[in-house]
């Protein structure tokens, strides 16, 4: 299609549009206006599943059904049946359906009951022959009844009659499993009465439809559908999973799961789940949507103070405190403090249990349960113990968190996170080997806990032997950055200094990418004055940098970026060797020959020849900072490879 006739077909759908004079506006240069939506009366209900068989706080699972349906405001509520446990007397009877109703009662829109077996069947002592009829119809209403709404029918039927000679109910039994011609008779009628309804929707209990155990009464109902011309829909429940059985005669049937009753499995791919259905009706057609209970969401909710509540309690509502001393053998045997918060006006339920890719720590308590009330905080201690050795195995622990939010009545469970147990090494001792770091560009990089203070302000020099492997995008070398402090990048082979110096980042960048797969020397120096960029020994770029270096307290990292949480980020990909950091200018502004192995001296703040690690640690040969210590994973392999 050519683009004159494609601007022929716009202009057309624009005239189609504008004719309604439905889109007002004063731009008298649009060629194209949006289609309007088509003027017609719908509606929306609610299906609600069976509630039993589950455990006895299924019945809170139906509170926030309720809760959810209200955000949505249908016009009305249908149920499927199994309303209440039943299977007893009287007086357990009554007590459960108080209980239902009185939740129920909570919607702001009606509700219409479906009888179940679980309301009708009764088990116990003094058994009347109607067994719970005669209760349902004084709590609930007629076992079956119809009514209308803008221009539909809903009706509703009742599925556990029984057998109509012997009065014998059993929903396994095909006999006990029939329509009495009461009800049939009745059906009929309403059916007959509702001709000139849009819609006849239909709800029951069993979804006899299916057959085998239910018999083949069934097709006598189907066929008075059928007959009817304007049955739209029949809704079931009483097998707990949601199921589409297809049309039928133009005619959808469609099972229930529940909300708050027992599921054989929590698997909702296979229609095991807790759920409302949503129903939109339309003059000539229908829409279904499944939405998981719990899953509406009152964006009204979503105030700035409860966003701002949930970020604080991402970032502080769960830490360890009191870190963990290993020595030189690589045991550990602490007591570090877990300390859980709730912010104000909100109650957490914190999940806490122990993660440890080495088998060898011990970790107790291995499961923790915890609420608390809002503003509140508790301190847990921890046992924490390993018996070495500080081999290859050996990875630092660490606790899995999960919060569970309730802020006037709605649950927000937040993102699952991992709480590492901070670790700090009595003594490391250089290794005698000359390796270098290999990051694989994915997630492996080296952390320096340098603080907010460990590298002073003033001149800084920050330099790395590096050999890239080609990767798309900025990546980082030696980075503390974060709208402050400074960074060696490269990004498409070519590598930038940048230091925050007063209100913004200086940049010194070089003009030409290096080489891939080969060693180079970069080095950034800062002198309060420029920043200055160096490769191989050689200016190849410079900035303006007055003003004083903005500092964080986020870690270095060795081999990515760090973002604002403390992780690493945008991965290096290929090899890292010595790298260095002074708190001075070290290098003049003509060039240097660079030392292919950095000493420490009285100004060196950070010094990793990164000839391998011990556990998770990585030596740092200077005093005034600590040593590194891995994150995700990394390599280390001969230098000259």
């Amino acid at each position: 299609m050519n683009h004159s006739i494609i601007l022929l077909l716009c202009l057309l759908s624009s005239e189609v549009a504008t004719e309604s004079n439905d889109i007002h506006t004063s731009r008298e240069s649009a060629q194209v206006m949006p289609s309007v939506p088509v003027e017609e009366d719908m509606f929306t209900f609610v299906v609600f599943g069976d509630r039993t068989g589950g455990p006895a706080e299924g019945i809170s699972v139906l509170a926030q059904a309720v809760q959810d349906t209200n955000l949505i405001e249908p016009d009305l509520v249908m149920t499927v049946g199994d309303l209440i446990q039943g299977y007893n007397t009287r007086e357990a009877w009554v007590l459960q359906a108080a209980q239902f109703r009185s939740v129920m009662d909570e919607l702001i829109c009606p509700w219409f009951p479906v009888a179940g077996n679980h309301d009708v069947y009764w088990r116990g002592e003094g058994r009347p022959p109607e067994e719970h009829e005669g209760d349902y119809e004084a709590w609930f209403g007629p076992l079956w009844y119809a009514f209308d709404h803008k221009g539909c029918r809903f009706i509703v039927l009742y599925t556990d009659e029984g057998n109509p000679e012997t009065g014998v109910r059993s929903f396994g039994d095909p006999d006990s499993q029939r329509m009495s011609d009461a009800q049939k008779s009745w059906l009929r009628q309403t059916l007959h009465d509702a001709n000139d309804m849009n819609h006849v929707f239909v709800f029951c209990h069993h979804p006899r439809w299916r057959g085998g155990q239910y018999g083949d009464d069934w097709e006598n109902v189907h066929q008075m559908f059928v007959d009817a011309g304007n049955v739209t829909a029949v809704f079931a429940g009483h097998v707990h999973q949601l199921r589409h059985d297809g049309w039928r005669d133009g005619i959808e049937y469609l099972s229930m799961a529940t909300v708050g009753g027992g599921l054989p499995r929590e698997l909702p791919a296979a229609g095991h789940l807790h759920h409302i259905n949503l129903v939109t009706v339309r003059d000539d057609h229908i829409a279904q949507a499944t939405i998981p209970v719990g899953g509406v969401i009152d964006p009204r909710a979503l105030t700035a103070d409860h966003i701002a509540a949930v970020d604080r309690l991402l970032v502080n509502g769960a830490k360890i405190t009191h870190p963990v001393a290993v020595d030189a053998a690589g045991r550990v045997d602490a007591q570090p403090v877990l300390e859980l918060n709730a912010p104000q006006g909100q109650r957490v339920t914190w999940t806490v249990w122990s993660d440890a890719s080495d088998h060898r720590w011990s970790i107790g308590p291995d499961h923790i349960h915890e609420v608390l009330e809002p503003g509140s905080s508790v301190e847990i201690p921890l046992r924490v113990r390993h018996d070495g050795p500080l081999d290859d195995l050996w990875t630092a622990p660490a606790v899995m968190v999960q919060a569970e939010v309730d802020m006037g009545g709605m649950a927000w469970t937040l993102p699952r996170q991992v709480l590492p147990v901070p670790v700090v090494p009595e003594s490391l001792k250089p290794l005698e080997s000359s390796q270098m770091l290999f990051c694989d560009g994915r997630d492996g990089a080296v952390t320096i806990d340098t603080g907010s203070t460990v590298i002073p302000k003033g001149p800084l020099t920050v330099e790395a032997w590096i050999r890239p492997e080609q990767v798309d995008g900025s990546r980082g070398i030696v980075a503390k950055t974060e709208q402050s402090e400074f960074g060696l990048f490269i990004e498409k082979g070519i590598p930038s200094f940048w230091v925050f110096a007063g209100d913004k980042y200086a940049i010194a960048r070089s003009d030409a990418p290096i080489a891939w797969g080969q060693w180079h020397h970069v080095a950034g120096v800062h002198d309060g004055e420029m920043v200055r960029l160096f490769v191989d020994g050689q200016p190849v770029g410079s900035a303006p940098a007055k003003g004083s270096r903005r500092t964080n307290a986020l870690p270095l990292v060795i081999g990515a970026e760090v973002n604002g949480a403390g992780q690493p980020v945008s991965p290096f990909r290929g090899g890292i060797d010595e790298v260095r950091v002074s708190a001075r200018d070290r290098y003049p502004a003509l060039g240097f020959a660079p030392q292919r192995r950095h000493v420490r001296d009285a100004d060196t703040v950070v010094l990793m020849h990164l000839d391998g690690r011990q556990g998770p640690f990585i030596f740092n040969d200077s005093d005034r900072a600590p040593h590194g210590i891995q994150s995700g994973s990394i390599k280390f392999r001969a230098s000259e490879d």
